[in-house]
C-alpha cells in the first residue's frame, strides 16, 4: 500500500456504488465458472470448456475479483478502506480513496502494456476475413490417428483428411497454426510465427477474438471488472463454435455440428463468425482505451507509430 498526495482520477465511486458492483461481479463470475469448478472437484474433463482454463490459464478465484479499472477510485466504506488497499498495484490517498497505482503498475508491466496495445491496434485496423471456415481444427488432426480430445471424428479419419485436402487453408493465427500436424503445416497459405503475430492477426479470426480474454487477464487490475467478464463470456461463446465447426463429434455434449464441409454449414459459420467479430471489436476497442489511459497520450502515440507499418499490412 502506498500513500500519495496527488490525485489523478477520472472518477471516484462511493461505497454505496462500488460494493454492490463488486458483489454482483463475483456472483456473475461464479455463475460463469460453476460447471468448471464442479468438474474440477471430481476430476471430470470437458473437451469444450477446459480450453478456457487450461490454455488461457483462467483461474475462477481471479476472475471473480472485481477491479474498478485504471483511473477509478474507491471511497472508504463505513467499516473501513476498500479491501483493494491490500492488493498488488493499489495505493491509498490520505482521504482513504483507494486506486490503481499506475506508476507501480507500469514499472512492472509497461512492456506488456505496450505490446498488447500494439497488437490490438494492429488487429483492429484490418478488415474482417471470414473465409477460413474453422479449418484450423481440422488441420490439427490431419493424417493423425491420435487426437487431443477423446472424442470420435464426425466423418472418420479418411473423410476428415479429404475435407482438409479439398479446401484452401488460410490460418493467420500463430497459436492455432502451431498445433497443426506436420503434414498440414505446408498446406497453410501462410506460415505464422510469434514474431509475425502483430503483422497477421485479423479481427475475423476466432482465436484472435477469443484472445481478448487473454489480454484482459494479462492487463489484470487495470481492466474494469465488467469488461473482464465480457471478454471471458465472448471467449466462452466462441469456443463452442470453434468445436462445433471442428471435425469432432460433440453429440455426447448435446451440441449439433456446424458442417463446414457443406454450403449450409459454411454460411452458418460465417454468420456467427461475423457476429463474434463485431462483439470482439467493441471489447478490443475498450482494452485499447485501457492501455492508452495507462500509457498516456504521448505513450499511446509512440505505440501507434511503432506498429503503423504492421497496421497497413
Amino acid at each position: 500500500m502506498g500513500i500519495k498526495q496527488v490525485r489523478a482520477l477520472t472518477t471516484t465511486l462511493p461505497s454505496v456504488t462500488w460494493i454492490p458492483l463488486a458483489r454482483a461481479h463475483a456472483e456473475r463470475a461464479d455463475e460463469m465458472t460453476a460447471g468448471h469448478r464442479a468438474r474440477r472437484a471430481t476430476g471430470e474433463k470437458h473437451a469444450i470448456e477446459d480450453f478456457l482454463y487450461d490454455y488461457y490459464g483462467t483461474r475462477p478465484a481471479v476472475l471473480r475479483r472485481w477491479h474498478p479499472g485504471v483511473g477509478a477510485g474507491l471511497s472508504p466504506a463505513p467499516d473501513g478502506l476498500a479491501e483493494h488497499s491490500t492488493w498488488k498495484f493499489y495505493m491509498t490517498y490520505p482521504d482513504g480513496v483507494v486506486t490503481l497505482d499506475q506508476d507501480a503498475y507500469l514499472h512492472a508491466r509497461g512492456e506488456s502494456v505496450r505490446y498488447i496495445h500494439g497488437l490490438l491496434t494492429a488487429t483492429a485496423s484490418r478488415p474482417v476475413f471470414s473465409g477460413c471456415f474453422g479449418l484450423h481444427e481440422w488441420a490439427m488432426v490431419y493424417r493423425d490417428p491420435d487426437h487431443r480430445h477423446p472424442l470420435p471424428l464426425r466423418l472418420g479419419l479418411a473423410e476428415t483428411d479429404r475435407v482438409v485436402e479439398q479446401h484452401p487453408i488460410r490460418c493467420t493465427h500463430y497459436d492455432a497454426f502451431r498445433f497443426f500436424t506436420p503434414e498440414a503445416v505446408g498446406l497453410n497459405r501462410l506460415q505464422p510465427t510469434r514474431a509475425t503475430q502483430v503483422d497477421l492477426d485479423q479481427p475475423g479470426c476466432l482465436h484472435a477474438a477469443m484472445d481478448v480474454h487473454k489480454w484482459a487477464t494479462k492487463l489484470g487490475a487495470a481492466v474494469p471488472g465488467a469488461l473482464a467478464l465480457d471478454c471471458f463470456a465472448l471467449a466462452s461463446d466462441i469456443r463452442l463454435l470453434d468445436m462445433q465447426a471442428s471435425p469432432y463429434d460433440l453429440s455426447s455434449y448435446g451440441h449439433p455440428p456446424v458442417k463446414i464441409e457443406t454450403p449450409e454449414g459454411k454460411a452458418e459459420y460465417v454468420a456467427r463468425q461475423r457476429e463474434f467479430a463485431r462483439r470482439a471489436a467493441a471489447l478490443r476497442a475498450r482494452l485499447i482505451r485501457v492501455c492508452e489511459e495507462l500509457m498516456g497520450p504521448e505513450g499511446a502515440a509512440r505505440s501507434r507509430e511503432a506498429v503503423a507499418p504492421a497496421n497497413r499490412r
